[in-house]
């Protein structure tokens, strides 16, 4: 077993919240690669076999720029925040075909105290939005598949929910309360103790198995292959 991070990744990030600014990120550039970049790039690379073994469609992709890793790099161009750095790091597995159309993915977040790992598709735009649910109607075995109780009791579902029944859809249908989700996604919080344990690799690669279902469901939806 491996050990990725470390309690020098969240000390980092705990200093870089205090000091949001360029000139102390440029002096402590080497501790971000030393203490999260690299350790979540090889991270990533040994979780490729544990994807695939999931998917054969899914990336795990440990490239710096282009690949799984967030950049630290904050885009502040629409935001009233305008610190310039993440004080968190993320990685997206991605389907092989999500440069070309949208498509639900695999998550981990490392952050101090607000670590967690999920899966399904965030923020999709209208037109996905109705495709999932439309899908959600013709298909409702298939869902009532993915919820299972023992699906509910280990993952949380996350989003935003429409106030009213979306345009199109009865509010008396049996699965309005899912058919009013903006958001499909699902996932769990990770003790910062798992993050940097030996034992966060098999964590996660067990996490993204449980909510693979999820994932494979929304794929349907997308005509995506799983």
């Amino acid at each position: 077993m491996s050990t990725y991070f470390s309690d020098k990744t969240f000390k980092f990030l705990r200093a870089l919240a205090r000091n949001n600014n360029r000139p102390w990120f440029e002096e402590h550039r080497k501790d971000y690669e030393a203490q999260l970049k690299g350790p979540f790039q090889r991270l990533i690379a040994d979780l490729e076999p544990d994807l695939l073994a999931i998917s054969p469609h899914y990336r795990a992709d440990p490239r710096g720029n282009g690949g799984s890793l967030f950049r630290i790099h904050r885009d502040t161009r629409f935001s009233n925040d305008k610190t310039p750095y993440k004080t968190w790091g993320g990685a997206r597995f991605f389907h092989a075909r999500s440069k070309q159309v949208p498509a639900p993915s695999f998550y981990l977040h490392v952050q101090p105290g607000n670590s967690f790992l999920g899966g399904g598709i965030w923020h999709p735009e209208p037109d996905v939005q109705r495709r999932i649910r439309e899908f959600l109607v013709d298909n409702p075995a298939g869902w009532q598949s993915v919820k299972t109780p023992a699906f509910r009791r280990r993952y949380e579902f996350w989003g935003d929910t429409l106030v009213r029944p979306p345009r199109g859809f009865p509010a008396e249908h049996p699965l309005i309360e899912d058919l009013k989700r903006k958001d499909f996604t699902a996932g769990y919080a990770l003790d910062d103790e798992i993050v940097v344990g030996p034992r966060l690799r098999q964590a996660v690669a067990s996490g993204f198995k449980g909510v693979a279902p999820l994932v494979d469901y929304l794929c349907a939806a997308l005509e995506l292959e799983f």
